[in-house]
């Protein structure tokens, strides 16, 4: 990494070095806050830098498979350390190249490492089971063994922790990795490449190219030298990703898309249901694929609940991550900022009624960034596009349930099944929930956002390619079974 007029030079790390694309070709990232501000100069590289990160990787499979699990965890806890003595420079690069507050952007940082010490313990863990044999003198057992090469194609939301649930339990099972971060956050990837470069790993162990999801991406998933692909990001490129890896008989695994509902049951206590809607559909700037977008309320206190989220919701403060006042961020670009403004719009055109927000927010001081107040939208019916589309924005649509079982049905009525919630003091409404709701992650009394990382992670339906991410279900997509019969 060098400077170039204030702002970072971010090449791809290959085979345990910088290297600058071969076409010297570079795109800009840039403060979302702060149009004017160049982050930084990331890398857009080609097919020939891909190909070299992955020989890079192939070359060190062997040595780094024959490692012990205890040995590839210590290298994990190391830059679990860098991780984190450089938690507030990593904190604000991320507020800085994609938006969300300083106080958000630290506290992932701080998870990504929790999840490298997590993983690191996983390394001590059995591999296999012994299997009683039919035959007396046999002896019949399983172990796992790693894939071989990983691609890892993380997204702009979460540049931290996503690509490290997914690096570490593929290091820590005896994979080696090339990463292909997103162009809009590829600074803040550098520094966690950085931090595992630091900590002593291996050359071509880890392996990082910039560049942009056509080229790069697309030439992951199509790479006979890539033996499972993990991904996360829209539905749309998450299908051509999984076509793609079938097409050759690679393994992979798809996190894709959510319309996440939460039901407020007319039993609810509505000032913890405020705070969990506000916090789950807006932090983060709306920008999570587990943030609650369907708020769907029991007629009997529908009116009461809109009340009260909309005195809170008046409250946020719209600005940049960096003040610790600001409680919302901007939208991490122009493109998506414009995704969120036209649906904005189209809900407006279909019949729905935007309450509160939605707009550019006014002043001089927010005029050069990709700002929005968030959105209340009441009177939303389930066929209308913001009940039915993934937008990653701070958009809230108030759907009105003639009763429980009505909420259970609207909750279910879309493509996605990632995650969803219910505030509830009633026992029965928790277990039919629970029964009932086609999701992956199921959260009682508590926010649609969040999943503990020991804790397997993954949708159901349009959502997901039904494997799990995270805790110990890791190891189901990063290694193959191997079933072993010896007989003297």
């Amino acid at each position: 990494m060098t400077f170039m007029k204030n702002a970072l030079v971010i090449d791809n790390y290959i085979g345990g070095q910088w290297k600058p694309p071969g076409n010297r070709e570079r795109l800009e990232s840039m403060n979302p806050a702060n149009k004017r501000e160049v982050v930084g100069y990331v890398a857009n590289s080609n097919g020939f830098e891909l190909n070299e990160a992955v020989y890079a990787a192939e070359t060190a499979r062997l040595q780094w498979r024959k490692k012990t699990g205890a040995e590839r965890g210590q290298l994990l806890v190391r830059t679990a350390e860098l991780l984190e003595s450089r938690l507030d420079e990593i904190g604000e690069t991320m507020c800085r190249e994609m938006g969300k507050t300083f106080a958000e952007a630290k506290g992932e940082t701080a998870r990504g490492a929790a999840i490298l010490r997590y993983y690191a313990g996983e390394g001590m863990r059995k591999i296999g089971d012994v299997i009683p044999s039919s035959d007396a003198d046999a002896f019949l057992f399983t172990t796992r063994v790693p894939l071989g090469v990983v691609g890892v194609i993380s997204p702009w939301n979460f540049p931290v922790a996503i690509p490290i649930w997914k690096i570490a339990p593929a290091l820590i099972y005896g994979n080696t990795v090339v990463w292909k971060p997103a162009v809009e956050t590829a600074v803040t990837a550098a520094a966690v490449m950085q931090c595992f470069h630091d900590a002593g790993f291996p050359e071509g162990a880890v392996n990082m190219i910039v560049g942009s999801g056509a080229v790069i991406g697309n030439g992951m998933a199509n790479h006979p030298g890539i033996h499972g692909i993990t991904f996360t990001g829209s539905n749309a490129v998450g299908k051509q990703v999984g076509q793609a890896a079938l097409a050759r008989g690679a393994k992979y695994q798809l996190e894709m898309g959510g319309k996440n509902p939460i039901i407020i049951a007319g039993d609810a206590d509505l000032d913890l249901a405020v705070d969990a809607v506000i916090s789950g559909g807006l932090r983060s700037t709306g920008q999570k694929c587990t943030a609650t977008s369907r708020v769907i309320v029991e007629k009997s206190i529908y009116d009461l609940f809109k009340t009260k989220l909309l005195e809170k919701v008046a409250t946020l403060k719209v600005g940049n991550g960096m003040d610790a006042s600001v409680w919302l961020g901007p939208c991490a670009n122009e493109k998506q900022l414009e995704t969120v403004l036209r649906y904005i719009q189209k809900g407006k055109e279909e019949g729905a009624v935007l309450l509160f927000g939605g707009t550019r927010p006014e002043g001089s001081a927010l005029s050069d960034g990709f700002y929005i107040t968030p959105a209340v939208f009441d009177r939303v019916e389930s066929r209308m596009s913001i009940a039915q589309e993934e937008i990653f924005g701070p958009v809230l649509a108030l759907i009105e349930a003639k009763d429980f079982e009505d909420a259970i049905s609207l909750a279910n009525d879309t493509a996605y099944g990632l995650s969803a919630s219910i505030y509830t003091k009633n026992i029965g409404n928790v277990l039919s929930f629970v029964q009932n709701m086609e999701a992956g992650l199921i959260r009682v009394n508590a926010e649609t956002a969040g999943v503990e990382l020991q804790a397997p992670f993954g949708g159901m339906k349009q959502s997901s390619s039904h494997s799990r991410e995270q805790g110990q279900a890791a190891i189901e997509f990063f290694t193959s079974v191997k079933t072993v019969f010896i007989k003297p």
